[in-house]
């Protein structure tokens, strides 16, 4: 391998690495709207604001949190 061949090698793995980064970052603030979702939804669950019908809205969102954990 020449020193040629060695620089693109290291330009794409720093590539990589910056792209795999940006989804980290994507994810964990996907995360702290999701988490606040929940959040919300379990407030207004107790205050009587959300009846039992709806409970697949709030499945939907742990299903997403867990989604995202399993990039993490």
């Amino acid at each position: 391998m020449n020193n040629s061949e060695i620089d693109k090698d290291a330009l794409l793995l720093q590539h990589e690495a910056q792209i795999l980064q940006q989804i980290m970052e994507s994810r964990a603030q996907y995360r702290k709207v999701v988490q606040a979702a929940i959040a919300q939804w379990v407030k207004e669950l107790k205050a009587g604001e959300i009846k039992i019908q709806t409970v697949d809205d709030f499945r939907k969102l742990v299903e997403m949190d867990l989604e995202l954990l399993k990039g993490e």
